[in-house]
């Protein structure tokens, strides 16, 4: 027995030593990631508060004294002022990403949700022409898509930049597979002899079961539409500065020769980048808590 004994404990220690190793193995390796990730956003705010001198200088991991003029420059000088307005610019992006967002999260859990709780004839023929519609890149479609809008006269107008959002292959694939896995159909079964009805349950039981699904969409449509410079750059045509988006108008202080003050074009760049971090820190809880569920077993 005392062999016995002494074997077990040898293969547990051997197990034990092993799995501390894998772990600080894996410890290493995301350290490394998060470092990976983060460096360039750290740069980015670094560099925001210096002066454009000390940026050609080279990279620098301490903030420097030049936050408050780079401040001025961008909010107050009117040479900057004519090409980047960072009030006009988060209007118009935020009028334009949050309703696409909202559209394009809806209406893809809601398209998920017919697809994965009715049974039809025709089911999993337009779950697959769903499919084959996001593999057809928006470079291909670009020139048909802006004659179409000229046709319609909505160019230099945001529809074209919303009501398309609500077509997204890609969130309806990601919300059925999540409703595969996490949304049983006898909750709708119930629902329905309950009395209540067909949108009523979706509203009232899928969407809440789905928030994790959908923070975490909510969180790439957003960036993509806030982000998103080429559609924008096609349909808004005219020289109208306070229709412009924020990408717009910092893709435009890159290009111009008159603007040198790098210092000040971080900082432009950083209040861009803003928005989307409190995004994601508003509804990252919902992504931890939807790992949390996934990881539950019955």
């Amino acid at each position: 027995m005392s062999k016995m004994s002494k074997t077990y404990g040898d293969a547990k220690d051997n197990y034990t030593a092993k799995l501390r190793l894998k772990s600080t193995i894996l410890t290493i390796w995301f350290i490394i990631l998060t470092i990976i990730c983060l460096l360039p956003i750290y740069i980015l705010i670094i560099n925001a508060t210096r002066s454009s001198t000390e940026i050609a200088n080279g990279i620098s991991f301490l903030p420097g004294t030049n936050l408050g003029k780079n401040i001025e420059k961008v909010f107050k000088d009117t040479n900057y002022l004519t090409i980047f307005n960072a009030f006009i610019g988060y209007k118009n992006s935020f009028i334009i990403t949050v309703c696409a967002t909202f559209l394009n999260v809806f209406f893809s859990a809601m398209t998920a949700y017919g697809i994965h709780v009715y049974d039809f004839k025709l089911k999993e023929i337009s779950y697959t022409v769903i499919l084959l519609v996001m593999m057809v890149p928006m470079q291909v479609t670009s020139a048909g898509f802006v004659a179409f809008m000229l046709k319609l006269k909505l160019t230099d107008t945001y529809w074209p930049l919303i009501i398309p959002a609500i077509a997204a292959p890609a969130i309806v694939y990601f919300m059925r597979s999540y409703m595969k896995s996490s949304f049983p159909l006898e909750i709708v079964e119930a629902a329905r002899i309950d009395g209540c009805s067909e949108f009523r349950t979706f509203i009232s039981i899928a969407i809440p079961m789905m928030k994790p699904a959908i923070a975490v969409q909510s969180i790439f449509a957003f960036i993509a539409s806030w982000n998103n410079f080429y559609t924008p750059n096609m349909i808004l045509i005219s020289s109208n500065f306070k229709q412009k988006t924020l990408p717009m108008m910092i893709s435009a202080m890159q290009a111009s020769d008159k603007f040198t003050d790098y210092g000040a074009v971080y900082l432009a760049i950083a209040l861009s980048i803003l928005p989307i971090v409190i995004i994601y820190v508003l509804l990252s809880r919902f992504i931890i808590a939807g790992v949390a569920l996934g990881g539950v077993k019955e």
